[in-house]
């Protein structure tokens, strides 16, 4: 029992970690589509085809993975009782601020979808980096486990 209990533990952190790859990769080209998609003239058909990519990449590969992450994420906290280590809370926490990103992401696509063009491109570009700190950041403190 206890070997099959390792397998479960492997495969699933396996899976979390495919689904967080799938979900940085989003996390990394939306904020790009909508440097592009600001670009566009409101109403036009360019402006439509960007927002119809938008909604494939928030449909089809973002919300889903973040569920995904989200709970296998929990399972495996459990199973190793991450919740008693102090280098779990410092994650749980970068991971809640990540999701948090994912939200606002999912708001500023249904503004570019109403014509609202409320940031710069510049800006744009530098909320890029926030998905690539947050996982500089998880990474260390899952594989160092600093405290």
């Amino acid at each position: 029992m206890s070997e099959y209990l390792s397998m479960l533990y492997l495969w699933l952190k396996s899976a979390h970690l495919i689904f967080v790859i799938f979900w940085m990769a989003g996390l990394f080209m939306m904020p790009r589509f909508f440097v592009y998609h600001q670009e566009s003239p409101v109403g036009s058909a360019e402006d439509g085809k960007w927002i119809e990519r938008e909604g494939k990449l928030r449909k089809i590969i973002l919300n889903p993975s973040l569920i995904i992450v989200w709970i296998l994420g929990l399972v495996l906290a459990y199973q190793i009782d991450a919740f008693t280590q102090g280098w779990f809370h410092a994650k749980l926490l970068a991971v809640i601020l990540l999701s948090a990103y994912h939200m606002w992401m999912m708001g500023y696509v249904k503004k570019l979808a109403r014509g609202e063009r409320t940031m710069s491109d510049k800006r744009l570009r530098l909320v890029n980096e926030v998905p690539g700190i947050a996982a500089a950041l998880i990474v260390i403190l899952v594989i160092v486990k600093p405290f």
